[in-house]
């Protein structure tokens, strides 16, 4: 009796287990029927302008960049020779002219040397002299008999010992005097003072930096771009960049490209010249696109494919039954790039997988489910 009783209730638990599982399977197929049914019973009132036309489009393949606004000409000068800065005669945002003079150093030191590098050489030039007379009296001697010719040939080598000392005197004369003029600095070309790195009084090693300046009249910008997007970049390609805060953009064209890669970074450099660069400063960031190259190709806005399936998909308008409701079209997306003719600057992308005129819902739509109905608002056009 009681293993009946037991078997009983086993078999009443075992049933009741089992209804809940078949409750939860069927509950659940339901869901899924019910997520994956067209939405028949929805319709959605689109705008004209919701919907656009699969057309041929001209798109222009571009390429983000950012480089620095660099002047053409540029320098840093520095101190040839080591001394005290007695005189600097310009400051920050000084023009100066080619050849001008921007600042001194303590001559003294030069001045003697110079002074004591040309008497030497007149010395030398007195010690050649004499030896050259030696040899000419010696040459008359000789023809004579009064002396011997090694004597002659010791004379000629005395005289040719004599013109080497004079020459080397006379080198170190113009060494001591290139000291004393580079004691002077002067301005390499036209342009403004940008940074002023040593003050009056200071002393200055061989090589310190003394003053930095540009001329702002010829600008570039200078480009460093991955050594793949360098091969579709060549010259005369046309840029468009925005320059810090600036609001207008600015047109600067490819004028130079680096023949070789940057050491680390691998990065290739490419130069772009500006057409218009007044108000600019050297060292100023610049950020904008290259235009690459032009492609004809089947396309729409890239806002228009949706990605939350596997294959990326665009949402298009199809008749059923008289009807229009909404498809979703797997697409194979191509070239990517900017229509010189649209009205906004949104990027475009080429598509493949779609007939010409199909009807392409644009992205400020959103999302919406397959088989939903659709009708569209008539245009003020058309009332």
């Amino acid at each position: 009796m009681k293993i009946t009783k037991s078997k009983l209730i086993i078999a009443l638990v075992s049933l009741g287990l089992l209804a809940g599982v078949v409750r939860a399977v069927v509950h659940k197929r339901a869901v899924q029927q019910l997520a994956s049914a067209p939405a028949a019973a929805t319709e959605i009132e689109l705008a004209p302008t919701d919907v656009m036309a699969l057309d041929t489009q001209n798109l222009t393949q571009t390429l983000d960049i950012s480089g620095t606004v660099k002047a053409l000409n540029y320098a840093v000068i520095k101190a040839r020779v080591a001394g005290e800065l007695k005189e600097m005669t310009v400051r920050e945002g000084d023009s100066v002219k080619a050849g001008q003079v921007l600042a001194r150093i303590d001559p003294t030191e030069y001045q003697r040397r110079w002074a004591q590098a040309k008497e030497q050489a007149d010395a030398a030039k007195a010690q050649m002299e004499i030896a050259q007379r030696q040899w000419d009296t010696n040459k008359a001697l000789v023809n004579e008999g009064f002396i011997s010719k090694t004597a002659l040939d010791n004379s000629q080598a005395s005289y040719q010992g004599a013109i080497a000392s004079y020459k080397a005197a006379i080198a170190g004369a113009d060494v001591a005097q290139k000291s004393l003029d580079d004691s002077v600095l002067y301005a390499p070309f036209s342009g403004q003072i940008a940074i002023r790195s040593a003050q009056t009084g200071e002393r200055i090693a061989i090589d310190g930096k003394v003053l930095e300046m540009v001329d702002l009249s010829q600008l570039e910008v200078e480009v460093p771009v991955s050594a793949s997007d360098s091969i579709d970049i060549a010259l005369g390609q046309t840029a468009t960049l925005k320059v810090e805060d600036r609001a207008e953009p600015l047109v600067a064209k490819v004028k130079r490209i680096s023949p070789s890669a940057q050491a680390g970074s691998r990065s290739v450099l490419i130069y772009l010249s500006l057409d218009k660069p007044q108000g600019l400063r050297h060292g100023l960031f610049a950020k904008g696109t290259l235009a690459l190259r032009d492609v004809k190709t089947l396309a729409v806005p890239l806002s228009a494919v949706r990605t939350d399936k596997t294959l990326p998909y665009v949402q298009i308008v199809t008749a059923v039954d008289g009807k229009l409701q909404v498809s979703h079209q797997s697409v194979s997306l191509g070239a990517r790039g900017f229509v010189s003719q649209a009205p906004d600057a949104q990027p475009w992308v080429g598509v493949s997988g779609l007939a010409p005129g199909t009807q392409v819902l644009k992205g400020d739509v959103g999302a919406l489910r397959e088989g939903t109905l659709l009708h569209t608002t008539p245009s003020n056009n058309a009332q």
